[in-house]
């Protein structure tokens, strides 16, 4: 499965960053396996978005209803760098963000929210 990649594409907790890609190691058409800090988490292919080469733009995503660890003061929404997967407040619409974690400077996509 070289060289694919998914994210989350709804709303659910499954121990899966929202916005954040992760590499596919098996692909299925019921369940998918992707890595996640070094190891192997089971996935409904069905709640996956799927491409075929590493992201190289912030994710933009709405604020879950569920979440627990992100400030209120981000509001409704956040970005997900491509790179690190670390999550970042959004000030007004950028067209570019420097991500604080690793530093990597990428496009934002605001189409795909």
């Amino acid at each position: 499965m070289a060289g694919l990649w998914a994210r989350l594409a709804a709303d659910l907790n499954v121990r899966l960053r929202r916005g954040a890609w992760y590499r596919i190691t098996q692909l299925g058409p019921l369940q998918a396996i992707v890595e996640v800090r070094g190891r192997s988490l089971e996935v409904p292919s069905a709640f996956l978005q799927v491409i075929d080469s590493p992201p190289r733009t912030w994710s933009v995503v709405a604020r879950p209803s569920d979440a627990v660890r992100l400030p209120r003061d981000w509001g409704d929404r956040y970005a997900v760098c491509p790179s690190c997967r670390g999550r970042q407040a959004i000030d007004g619409r950028p067209r570019t963000m420097t991500c604080q974690r690793c530093g990597g400077e990428f496009k934002v996509t605001w189409g795909e929210a």
